[in-house]
């Protein structure tokens, strides 16, 4: 049997990446054995290391993550929890609770410091539990002083807004920025936006107040009308964290904002565009826990998940997605992408702009400043040995004519189309411009996708079937659906949560020799129905019959009665 290797130094690896000497190194043992320190912190204290670069690597090294907490948002539950003095005490921070878990992560600058960990159990409730990350000692006192002491709440702050004098030099990045309301007031708004699980912030200044809203499940929400006085400084704000031209509020601009919320890594996609009563600006949420989803989590029906993974298992050709804006689109594609990843296959994108980064796929943004179209995009991939390429979309003749050259030379392509239905994207991609003898053979299948909102399971209430809802359905007796009722688990909205109603076309021989010809949509669905294509209708009715959706939710983004007679 070969022994074990010894786990390696933190020396030796800090040497091994170049960040130190040995020279250094033998300084440090010196100092760590005049004054007893570890000897991460010998190290920082002569000035050998960054106290950032200790923390990343030392996270590394134990298995555990690391946290920046210069870009957290705080959490003002968890701050709650931890008095300031026990705090600074202990150099701890609270950095986010979760109440369903009863999870608190709590920064710290030894994550296996016994007492520290006993003090904090033994000062909160018994029933919460403690997540330790690692963090800088000074990144956690500088941060004790910012977020303790000042008000945190939306309405607090508010109050403490119109007693005090705005002061725009302090709205720029410094160390004293959380002591001028509108800093906390922005950034409260934000955690605010991404536990209630918002996918755009939308500010909107009207000729006398400012309307706040979110889009929560596909759907608009009003949640604030603010004072006029106040769009000025919250503007200015947003567009310093966005780095954007504050100076400028003629054009429109756009930029992003990279925090941490609720203890995890959340990017805000910033878009600003002037209107009659100033500067409208729309934040899309990019929460990179919630946006990539993996493939069998995707809560699709197994038959359809079936079919998925057969469709990628084709080694060349494309897989089209299609579906209108906010349709998950693009979390199909990056859930299908993870599937695929591996060390054995190289994966590159070309997105407008690129939202969650992935490990080991080659990602491009497309974008004004790079003075590059997706065409040409996909031309710079096919010299860069790629097996498997996404293109975001196919918005003309010249990137529909790339991707299926692409597809044509033994790659597989992913891209998405806006389309009604799986079966609309042939005629549309002909209306492009792509030849059908260059479609036939080329096309692996197409999906069409919608999110629906899914009941909230607390207060559901159930009924039987009107006579019309019946037909819907196409049953012939009274069966039991849920209607929407609202609570307080579901902020008296009545639905929670999405799920994706999905439709497979999987191209056969006899359907790419229908689109050879130029036969009709029509022709081609009648063909498809005949192979056991199962239309989103039928996969969303599935939904209402048990019990997860209702019949207006359905026909809000489904078109229920294409298929009556």
């Amino acid at each position: 049997m070969t022994k074990p290797s010894a786990p390696r130094r933190l020396g030796e690896q800090l040497m091994e990446r170049g960040l130190i000497s040995q020279d250094q190194i033998a300084i440090a043992v010196i100092e760590q054995k005049k004054t007893g320190k570890m000897i991460g912190q010998a190290l920082v204290d002569l000035g050998f290391i960054s106290e950032t670069v200790m923390r990343d690597v030392l996270g590394e090294t134990l298995g555990r993550e690391s946290i920046d907490l210069t870009t957290v948002i705080p959490d003002p539950e968890a701050i709650a929890i931890i008095p300031k003095q026990l705090a600074q005490r202990l150099n701890v921070l609270p950095v986010s609770f979760e109440p369903s878990e009863k999870a608190l992560v709590l920064a710290m600058t030894d994550i296996y410091d016994v007492m520290v960990l006993d003090r904090i159990n033994a000062n909160i409730r018994a029933d919460i539990n403690v997540v330790p990350v690692l963090a800088t000692a000074t990144e956690i006192s500088k941060t004790i002083d910012q977020f303790y002491g000042y008000e945190m709440s939306v309405d607090g702050i508010l109050k403490e807004v119109e007693t005090g004098i705005t002061d725009y030099e302090s709205l720029e990045d410094s160390g004293e920025e959380y002591s001028q309301p509108i800093v906390r007031l922005v950034d409260a708004l934000l955690a605010d936006a991404v536990k209630r699980e918002a996918s755009d912030i939308h500010f909107e200044p009207e000729s006398s107040f400012l309307r706040l809203r979110y889009r929560i499940d596909g759907v608009m929400f009003q949640v604030r009308s603010l004072h006029k006085d106040y769009w000025p400084a919250i503007s200015v704000r947003l567009k310093v964290m966005a780095h954007l031209n504050i100076a400028e509020n003629r054009m429109p601009q756009d930029g992003r904002i990279g925090m941490r919320v609720g203890g995890r890594a959340v990017d805000f996609r910033v878009s600003v565009l002037p209107t009659i009563h100033g500067e409208n600006i729309v934040l899309r949420v990019l929460d990179r826990s919630r946006g990539l989803v993996h493939l069998d989590e995707m809560d699709l029906q197994p038959e359809a998940l079936t079919k998925l993974k057969l469709l990628m298992s084709r080694p060349e050709g494309i897989i089209l997605v299609t579906g209108p804006t906010g349709s998950g689109k693009t979390t199909t594609l990056y859930s299908m992408l993870s599937y695929l990843n591996s060390v054995q296959v190289n994966i590159m994108t070309l997105e407008d702009p690129v939202e969650y980064p992935i490990d080991l796929i080659r990602q491009t943004s497309i974008n004004e400043v790079s003075k590059m179209d997706f065409a040409d995009g996909i031309r710079a991939i096919m010299r860069q040995d790629p097996d498997i390429i996404l293109v975001g979309e196919v918005r003309d003749k010249p990137t529909a004519e790339m991707a299926f050259r692409a597809a044509m030379t033994g790659h597989q392509v992913f891209t998405t189309l806006h389309t009604n239905s799986a079966i609309g994207a042939i005629p549309r991609l002909s209306d492009i411009g792509v030849p059908p003898d260059i479609l036939a053979g080329n096309i692996i299948g197409i999906i069409g996708q919608r999110l629906v909102r899914l009941l909230c399971k607390h207060c559901r209430v159930p009924r039987e079937t009107e006579e019309f809802e019946q037909i819907i359905l196409g049953t012939d007796k009274p069966v039991t659906i849920y209607d929407a009722k609202g609570c307080r688990e579901c902020s008296n909205i009545g639905y929670r949560g999405r799920s994706l109603v999905m439709e497979i076309l999987t191209l056969s021989d006899e359907l790419d020799e229908l689109i050879a010809t130029r036969a009709t949509p029509l022709q081609l669905s009648r063909q498809a129905k005949i192979e056991d294509y199962k239309p989103m209708s039928e996969e969303g009715l599935k939904l209402v019959l048990d019990g997860r959706t209702t019949i207006d939710e359905l026909s809000r983004v489904i078109d229920l009665t294409a298929g009556l007679k």
